[in-house]
């Protein structure tokens, strides 16, 4: 009639929660790499659009006065290019452009928030990106 009952802990051996912990890292380890190099291109990507714009206000600031311009200001002096004063404080631009293509070079500055000294180039001959947040990253 009477039943007896066996007391029975319930709970995880120090081995399942080391396994668990294993597991948590592997994927950490394959995760974080992965996030920063997504969060450096998107801090990029603000620097890649704005060279475009620049790459277009430089085509025609060469139709209109028949020489490349050498800096954004000269752009902005002709109308042809306005940016915001917030990606003016992040990034810094240097243009080095010719008939044969040349370069636009963004370098951030510290008001960015993953450092200053990082560059986005763009290559007008190849129409390709380079540098910061790129796979080819230097």
């Amino acid at each position: 009639m009477f039943k007896k009952f066996k007391n029975h802990e319930s709970g995880f051996t120090m081995i399942e929660i080391m396994v668990v912990v294993v597991i948590v890292a592997i994927l950490a380890a394959v995760a974080v790499p992965i996030y920063v190099e997504y969060v450096k291109s998107a801090r990029a990507s603000e620097a890649r659009s704005v060279i475009g714009s620049i790459a277009n206000s430089s085509d025609m600031f060469y139709q209109t006065s028949g020489e490349w311009p050498t800096s954004i200001e000269d752009l902005e002096r002709k109308g042809q290019l306005d940016l915001k004063r917030s990606t003016k404080t992040k990034w810094q631009f240097e243009l080095q452009l010719s008939d044969e293509g040349g370069n636009i070079t963004a370098t951030s500055t510290e008001e960015m928030a993953g450092g200053g000294g990082h560059q986005v180039i763009f290559n007008r001959e190849t129409g390709r990106f380079s540098g910061y947040g790129t796979k080819d990253e230097e």
